[in-house]
């Protein structure tokens, strides 16, 4: 066990440390914590939906912890609502979890504002770790890892090349995701103090360098813990139930705001791409999709766990 943190920690070190990104999408979880705590030079930014954002707190004092030099760009709600159709446009895409975009969208435009021109993001630690609640209730963990680690793709990608930022993942290292493969999910998800911890062999590989509050908080996904929540109230208020209801498409919409993001989708890109040959039809839109995907990157469906 102590093996595999003290390893952890070594390889993610020297991925970072080699990086030598400018910046930093600071929301002060753990992901960006421990990256911001091994390349503290890097100018930290922090984005939020007004100012009372949950992220705010743990990203303004772990800058005052670690004398990062600190940007924060707070968005209005008119702000946020006028870029949805540019971060569509960008990543050709309607997934609902658009607001989580949104959050790279305006972090990597301030990035750009301050003349930095690259940026580390906590990508694909919360898929090789084990960080979302669902994987707690996966029986084989170990091969479901091993098979979205094969497919996993990022919206800040996309957004990086349409911003011309580019886009540092550590926890993408090869390096580091062939270490995170070998280690037992035992050790990625783990009960402590009465409750099961996803990302435990990651806690535990810096938890004597960053404080317990950092180390032992709860996943926010960004739309939370950003904010960016408030806005599918805002836009579902747009469309009327008979209005969901009734909707002509020929796609299955998750919520009013996806159809929201669809029709923008319509207008500014068109037609959904068609299954190419070899590929299965999406569930959710019809377009195609690999024949063991998990999601579909145009629509967001999402293949049922278990």
């Amino acid at each position: 066990m102590q093996e595999a943190i003290l390893e952890l920690k070594k390889r993610l070190t020297k991925s970072v440390r080699k990086s030598r990104a400018g910046g930093i999408l600071l929301s002060g979880g753990l992901d960006s914590a421990i990256l911001a705590y091994l390349r503290p030079e890097a100018r930290a930014i922090t984005v939020s939906l007004g100012s009372s954002a949950a992220d705010l707190k743990y990203a303004n004092w772990l800058a005052r912890l670690l004398k990062l030099k600190q940007y924060r760009k707070q968005v209005s709600v008119k702000q946020a609502l006028r870029a949805i159709p540019e971060t569509i446009k960008i990543l050709g895409s309607f997934d609902p979890a658009i607001p989580n975009d949104l959050v790279v969208y305006f972090g990597l435009q301030k990035a750009r504002a301050l003349g930095i021109d690259s940026i580390m993001t906590g990508d694909g630690s919360d898929e090789l770790f084990a960080g979302y609640s669902f994987m707690q209730g996966i029986n084989n963990l170990q091969s479901y890892i091993k098979r979205i680690a094969r497919r996993m793709q990022f919206s800040s990608n996309r957004l990086g090349e349409s911003l011309k930022i580019k886009i540092v993942q550590p926890f993408l290292d090869q390096e580091v995701v062939d270490f995170a493969l070998k280690i037992k999910p035992q050790l990625k998800i783990r009960r402590q103090t009465g409750k099961a911890w996803g990302k435990w062999v990651l806690r535990q590989a810096f938890k004597d360098c960053l404080p317990e509050k950092i180390i032992w908080q709860s996943k926010r996904p960004l739309e939370y813990g950003s904010g960016m929540r408030r806005l599918r109230g805002i836009i579902s208020n747009k469309i009327n139930d008979q209005e969901f209801k009734n909707h002509p498409y020929p796609i299955k919409f998750i919520t009013k705001d996806h159809l929201y993001y669809y029709r923008i989708y319509q207008q500014l890109i068109g037609v959904i791409p068609p299954a190419k040959k070899g590929h299965r039809r999406c569930p959710g839109c019809k377009t195609g999709i690999s024949q063991n995907a998990f999601h579909c990157y145009i629509c967001g469906w999402a293949k049922p766990i278990g």
